[in-house]
């Protein structure tokens, strides 16, 4: 045997147990798909492939092959999200709204391999995550220009799903019009109500008469129906291909930095989901009727070194003058440390709900 037929004889058997590992790896990629439908995880998670890139190229000691096996291991993660989007295809996502609303296009570009499915208001797209209609839903809980979502938000307190993802969308409202029609001919805008306040210095600079909307998309679509040159809708670009609109002033939301949050809802029976990788996680509580009580609980997050990056509270429906309290903190949900803390926030709570983790400033 020549000194290249020892070579060839001996990469052949390198490829034959390669192969073996291959399909055992993927066969785990199975359950990883499975596991991120159950729960609501998109496939794709560039922080989690940062991480096994720069663990494995460690395992490199030749310092010449390491940008090789960088490739080698990427095209191999690609591999395995081709094969994941395929086993997810058919995972059902509800949504609240129509074709071309924000959260349509969330729901899209978090789950693409999704089948998206609308409800007509926030409560039957949470409900049928409940009731097993759905996979996951994905809803707006914040925007930050209007604030909270208050609707959502109590879905949250009172419910039984868990969030286990918050992906950011910017928004661009846009003046849309029938084929034709000039900024001239307009005499009405219609939207949903935090789309107009959005835009009211917009508005008010053109005097028009405004007209609310239960979304943006419903917005386009009744002035695309209508077929009126007097009426306008403030909407997505998306939503102007959809219906057949033009798009007569761009950007005109005051703030250019406007972004929604959307959270993907998902039913968990017995666990919180808790990567490496989620940075940030969310609790509610109301706490006991005694004085102080709730500069005490969160003197104790504070105590415990836990950056609270967003606190706010809501009424509850059935007590009046009493109030719920919603926190996101910076840590790890899983670790010995956070778990003290929570302990001893519930001595000082009537009632405390864990909500979940996510990764902190992830935009789609």
């Amino acid at each position: 045997m020549t000194e290249l037929e020892e070579a060839r004889s001996k990469i052949n058997e390198i490829d034959t147990k390669m192969a073996e590992l291959f399909e055992e790896r993927m066969n785990l990629v199975v359950q990883v798909a499975n596991y991120k439908k159950k729960n609501g995880m998109q496939v794709f998670d560039s922080s989690r492939e940062k991480q096994v890139i720069e663990r494995c190229v460690q395992y490199i000691k030749n310092i010449d092959l390491q940008p090789y096996y960088v490739s080698f291991i990427q095209d191999l993660m690609d591999i395995s999200k081709k094969y994941q989007h395929k086993l997810l295809e058919g995972a059902k996502i509800a949504y609240s709204g129509i074709e071309g609303a924000f959260a349509n296009i969330a729901a899209k570009k978090i789950f693409p391999d999704g089948v998206l499915i609308s409800y007509s208001d926030f409560e039957s797209a949470y409900e049928s995550v409940e009731n097993g209609e759905c996979d996951v839903a994905v809803l707006p809980i914040e925007n930050s220009y209007a604030g909270e979502v208050g609707q959502v938000n109590d879905l949250m307190f009172t419910g039984k799903l868990y969030v286990n993802g918050i992906y950011g969308l910017p928004v661009t409202q846009n003046l849309l019009a029938v084929k034709g029609a000039n900024l001239s001919d307009i005499k009405t805008v219609i939207s949903h109500p935090q789309a107009l306040d959005q835009c009211q210095k917009y508005i008010k600079e053109h005097g028009w008469v405004i007209k609310n909307a239960s979304n943006t998309a419903r917005a386009a679509k009744e002035v695309a129906d209508l077929g009126d040159k007097s009426l306008a809708a403030i909407a997505s670009s998306e939503t102007a291909e959809l219906y057949g609109l033009d798009v007569l002033a761009p950007h005109i939301n005051e703030n250019t930095s406007n972004t929604t949050r959307f959270a993907v809802f998902s039913k968990v029976k017995e666990e919180i989901i808790n990567t490496e990788d989620f940075s940030t996680f969310i609790m509610m509580f109301v706490v006991k009727n005694e004085s102080g009580s709730l500069v005490k609980v969160l003197n104790i997050i504070s105590d415990f070194g836990f950056n609270m990056r967003v606190v706010r509270s809501r009424p509850l429906k059935d007590s009046q003058w009493e109030y719920y309290f919603y926190v996101e903190a910076e840590g790890k949900l899983s670790s010995e440390q956070t778990q003290k803390m929570l302990n001893e926030v519930s001595e000082k709570c009537r009632m405390l709900k864990v909500l979940g983790s996510y990764t902190l400033n992830k935009n789609i």
